[in-house]
């Protein structure tokens, strides 16, 4: 397969290509025997594998974006569901008018609510866990759950943008690439043109 030859062998943790440098065209291209099609031919492969790391970029960024937006709702969610946890293990430690949580709650975007919440029956929280489910947790099972969970996103985070500077990589490899094939071919056509003027 003609794709072939653009590939290294080589590939980060998660399986993306490493893109190829292309020392010397003559290893691809026989300036001797190529026709302007094969040129083109070429071209279009190293097309194809810069759009392919584009869209593999486009789709990280989109990664990276829902990520970062979870981030502060499970950290937010996770110091809450502390919070609660400390004000019902120190109840005794409370004054009479403290023995109840106000707190404002975001229903959407542009709404909230006020709610009244006696600390003495903060032992069960209610969790969103998206797809409109919603489940009852125990506050020291809520605490871990989440805080899993925001140790795995962070990661994932990481992941992604080390994936990204990858891509970035591979794609100005490509580039590169591209515009020396190009180069060379304007090259190519120029020896060929004083050539033809000669005979």
């Amino acid at each position: 397969m003609a794709t072939d030859r653009l590939k290294t062998g080589e590939t980060n943790p998660r399986g993306i290509p490493e893109a190829k440098f292309i020392e010397n065209i003559d290893d691809f291209i026989n300036p001797k025997t190529c026709t302007d099609a094969d040129v083109t031919n070429f071209l279009n492969e190293l097309q194809m594998r810069l759009e392919q790391y584009k869209f593999m970029e486009e789709s990280k960024r989109n990664a990276l974006a829902n990520l970062e937006k979870k981030i502060p709702d499970i950290q937010n969610t996770l110091t809450m569901c502390e919070f609660m946890k400390h004000k019902r293990d120190n109840q005794d430690d409370e004054e009479e008018d403290v023995k109840q949580l106000t707190v404002d709650y975001q229903l959407n975007d542009t709404i909230y609510a006020t709610a009244n919440i006696p600390t003495e029956n903060c032992d069960n929280v209610c969790l969103w866990l998206g797809a409109n489910v919603m489940l009852e947790y125990p506050i020291e099972e809520a605490i871990a759950m989440l805080t899993d969970r925001l140790e795995k996103t962070q990661k994932s985070k990481e992941i992604t943008l080390e994936d990204l500077d990858y891509l970035r990589s591979n794609i100005t490899t490509m580039e590169v690439n591209t515009a020396r094939v190009y180069n060379w071919d304007v090259q190519r056509r120029k020896a060929l043109k004083a050539k033809e003027s000669q005979a």
